[in-house]
């Protein structure tokens, strides 16, 4: 039986594991943590939005970010430090511009063929996991605003997502819980909510009943493919350990790059930090105020999510500052700041905050599939969208091994058939 590693324990990591698990191979999921899905994974804006799928290389953003550049609070802050990591990766984005319309309906098809797989995986393995299929609703607060999100919806359409703009009274009948005076709006009834660590603890406890290995404190350091498998080395207490697989994935986040390097590619996956704050609906009041419907504000890049009777998710923020994971009250302000605006009658008392970083490529499109070494494969860069695409992104680099190793079985047993 073919051997697989799988390098990164978060929902990318998760779902190749499942996936290739599935279709019977013998995988290993190599995670640095004590358990799966403590990182970017952890406490994102819960969302599972195709109604996202919309790629930022566009001039509105690198105007917002010249625009917001000295303000602390802004919802997208790059720090003016440079680095050739930082520089290069912005070198990559603008290039990648023309491919606006292009990658922005790739993606949204991926998010529909992704959503299918998600959903009949939850439902075959039993996992819970704070699920609301109650659709999203995005905000706008001016005309220029709503009109750039009319243009986006027909790319979204092309992509197979149905997003149909609403007036405010509409949206108060959506959510009727939400305060403030707004332009209009736009919903995607098809898009949902809930809670991405629940849902890849449950789906890394279904991948270890199919027979994958789940090995945590496992920090990989080094990698070296050759034509007989990939040797991953990995740290054991003082010392190191290196086992041969037959192929490896690499689902490593903003590590990716790094190990990439090792085994010759180039995956240029930059560490956007985003924001959340979790809020504690303790009492009825808080409860009775908070939405149910998950939200998208436009105007601030602000999601919220509501997940279960009793916590509501805000989360957003595009922080360009390396692999700083520091949690700042600057950039933690706003998001309560949000909440008291849009849902005065809500509590934010008991709050917990947290900081991941996405591993975003240049072009917001995830690297998926074979690298240039054999047995070298990639699940990485999904940026703001990866829980919405993990399960067909793992899909398709589960079908990619599935395929090489079948052409390479074939060619090998000619010989034979031909005698």
């Amino acid at each position: 039986m073919k051997t697989i590693a799988i390098i990164g324990g978060g929902v990318t990591g998760v779902t190749t594991a499942y996936a290739l698990a599935k279709r019977g191979f013998a995988v290993t999921l190599l995670e640095r943590h004590r358990y799966p899905a403590m990182e970017t994974s952890y406490a994102n804006g819960g969302q599972l939005s195709a109604s996202n799928a919309e790629v930022w290389n566009h001039r509105a953003t690198i105007g917002k970010a010249l625009q917001w550049m000295l303000r602390s609070d802004a919802p997208l802050l790059v720090h003016l430090h440079p680095t050739w990591h930082k520089l290069s990766w912005f070198a990559e984005f603008v290039s990648a511009m023309p491919n606006y319309h292009h990658n922005t309906i790739a993606l949204a098809r991926m998010a529909v063929a992704a959503r299918d797989h998600l959903f009949q995986w939850a439902e075959d393995e039993h996992i819970a996991f704070d699920l609301q299929r109650q659709g999203i609703l995005h905000i706008h607060r001016d005309r220029a605003e709503f009109e750039h999100a009319v243009a986006v919806s027909k790319l979204l359409a092309r992509g197979g997502v149905t997003r149909r703009a609403v007036t405010p009274d509409e949206m108060r009948a959506i959510e009727p819980a939400l305060r403030g005076e707004f332009y209009g709006g736009h919903f995607t009834d098809s898009d949902s909510s809930g809670d991405i660590h629940k849902f890849t603890t449950g789906l890394a406890q279904a991948a270890q009943r199919l027979g994958a290995q789940l090995r945590y404190h496992q920090q990989v350091v080094h990698l070296d493919a050759g034509a007989d498998g990939v040797d991953v080395t990995v740290l054991q207490g003082e010392g190191a350990e290196t086992s041969r697989y037959d192929a490896v994935v690499i689902c490593a986040g903003a590590a990716s790059r790094a190990l990439a390097a090792q085994v010759g590619d180039s995956v240029n996956v930059y560490p956007v930090k985003g924001y959340s704050v979790t809020v504690q609906l303790d009492d009825a009041a808080s409860r009775a105020a908070a939405p149910n419907v998950s939200l998208v504000d436009d105007t601030v890049k602000l999601v919220c999510s509501r997940l279960g009777e009793d916590r509501l998710r805000v989360a957003g923020s595009a922080e360009f500052h390396g692999h700083n994971r520091d949690i700042r009250a600057d950039r933690i302000a706003p998001l309560t700041d949000w909440v008291r605006q849009n849902f005065p009658e809500v509590c934010t008392r008991s709050i917990t905050p947290w900081a991941g970083l996405r591993p975003m490529m240049p072009d917001l499109m995830p690297r998926v599939g074979p690298g240039k070494a054999p047995g070298v494969f990639y699940n990485t860069g999904h940026g703001h969208l990866g829980w919405t695409l993990s399960a067909a992104t793992a899909d398709l680099v589960a079908s990619a091994i599935s395929s090489s190793w079948e052409a390479v079985r074939q060619r090998t047993a000619s010989p034979l058939k031909m005698a």
